[in-house]
C-alpha cells in the first residue's frame, strides 16, 4: 500500500494577527503575559480562529515492541509493554493521572505489541507482533511501514471527530528510545555518542552497548535521509510510525500538536520529514532528560514550555504541559480588553 498524505494548510497568517492585536488591547501591560501571548498568536494560527479553543485534548498511546530488545538495550524485559498495554487501559498508568486531570479523551493503540493483550479499551490495529530485530534485520518492510503511517493517520480523525482540540501522542514500547536514537542518527547525521541516553535507566555497561546497537544498525541497513520511509523502515518502530501519521492527520485537521518527550519528537521530526507542514502545528510540551530531545528539539526549531527532568514518556510530559497551552487559550477569550474594563491603557 501507498499512503496519501492528506493535504496540510499553512498556518492563517490573518487569524494570528487579530489575536496578536486583540492580546495588545488585554488589560495587562503590553508583553507581559510573554510566552503565553506568543502560543496564543501561534495557536490561532494553527487553528484559523481568532479565539482558539484547546479542550478537550485528545490523547492517543500507540504500543508495539520492538525486536532489538533481545540485545540488551533497555533495562526492563519485553513483557513490560503488554503489561503497560493493560495498565493504561485499566487507567492505572502516568498518562491516565494527567489525562484525568486536564479531561483528555483517551485511546490507547495495539499495533504491535509482542504478546496480543484481550482487554476492553485495546483498539487492535496490529501490523505484526513487534518489530525485527535491527541488528540483524529491518524493523519492518516499506509496506509495513505505510500501514503505521496509515494507522496514525486514522487514529488522529478518530479522535478529533470525537472532539479533541488539541492531540497529544505517547507511546510505550520497551527499546523504543534504541529506535528513536537510530532515527534520529540517521535522518540528521548526528553522532550516537551525542544522542543516545539510559532509556528506562541503563547501568554504563548498559547504556554503552545500546550506543553501539544503533551504530551496528546504522551502518548494517544505511538508511537513506532522503527518503523518511526508508528510515522508518530499516531502523524505526511500529508506534513511531504510528505517531508520526497521527501527527501529519492533526496538522491536516488545523489541530494543534503538544509534543511529549524524546521518542514523541522523532516522531515528530519523521512527521515533518514526510510532510513538512506539519512544523506548523506543533508545541514543544516539555524538555525530557534523554540527551537526544535537545537536540530533536533543535533541529525542529522548538522552545519547550516545561523541563522537569521527566523521562517516562507515554505523553505524560505533553499532559503535564497541557494547562499552560489552556492558559494561553483561556487568556485570549476570558479576560477583558482595557475598553471593556474601562481601564485606562495610556
Amino acid at each position: 500500500m501507498e499512503v496519501q498524505f492528506p493535504a496540510i494548510a499553512p498556518r492563517n497568517q490573518e487569524a494570528s494577527e487579530q489575536t496578536r492585536q486583540h492580546v495588545d488591547q488585554l488589560t495587562k501591560p503590553l508583553g507581559s503575559l510573554g510566552r503565553l501571548e506568543e502560543l496564543a498568536v501561534e495557536l490561532a494560527g494553527m487553528t484559523g480562529e481568532t479565539f482558539p479553543v484547546v479542550t478537550p485534548p485528545g490523547v492517543l498511546v500507540f504500543a508495539a515492541d520492538h525486536g532489538v530488545a533481545a540485545e540488551g538495550v533497555s533495562a526492563y524485559p519485553q513483557e513490560v509493554t503488554a503489561q503497560m498495554l493493560l495498565n493504561l487501559v485499566n487507567g492505572g498508568a502516568g498518562i491516565n493521572v494527567f489525562a484525568r486531570q486536564i479531561g483528555a479523551i483517551q485511546k490507547f493503540i495495539d499495533v504491535g505489541v509482542a504478546v496480543e493483550v484481550e482487554a476492553p479499551g485495546i483498539i487492535k490495529r496490529r501490523i505484526k507482533a513487534g518489530s525485527g530485530n535491527m541488528l540483524k534485520e529491518a524493523a519492518m518492510s516499506a509496506d509495513e511501514a505505510q500501514r503505521a503511517l496509515a494507522i496514525g493517520i486514522e487514529m488522529a480523525g478518530q479522535i478529533i471527530d470525537e472532539g479533541a482540540k488539541l492531540l497529544i501522542v505517547g507511546e510505550v514500547g520497551i527499546g523504543n528510545t534504541t529506535a528513536s536514537s537510530a532515527i534520529l542518527a540517521a535522518l540528521t547525521g548526528a553522532d550516537p555518542d551525542e544522542i543516545v541516553g539510559r532509556g528506562t535507566g541503563l547501568d554504563d555497561a548498559g547504556w554503552q552497548r545500546k550506543k553501539a546497537v544503533v551504530r551496528e544498525a546504522l551502518a548494517l541497513h544505511r538508511p537513506d535521509a532522503d527518503r523518511p520511509l526508508d528510515v522508518l523502515a530499516k531502523v524505526g518502530g511500529l508506534e513511531i510510525g504510528a505517531m508520526a501519521g497521527a501527527m501529519i492527520g492533526a496538522a491536516a485537521r488545523r489541530v494543534p500538536v503538544l509534543l511529549d518527550g524524546f521518542i514523541a519528537t522523532v516522531a515528530a521530526l519523521l512527521a515533518v520529514r514526510l510532510a513538512p507542514g506539519v512544523a506548523d502545528y506543533l508545541i514543544a510540551g516539555h524538555r525530557s532528560q534523554e540527551p537526544g530531545h535537545t537536540y530533536v528539539l533543535n533541529v525542529l526549531g522548538k522552545q519547550p514550555l516545561l523541563d522537569l527532568n521527566l523521562r517516562l514518556g507515554e505523553g505524560s510530559g505533553a499532559a503535564v504541559a497541557f494547562s499552560i497551552v489552556e492558559a494561553s487559550a483561556r487568556m485570549v477569550r476570558e479576560m477583558a480588553t482595557f475598553a471593556q474594563a474601562g481601564v485606562s491603557d495610556r
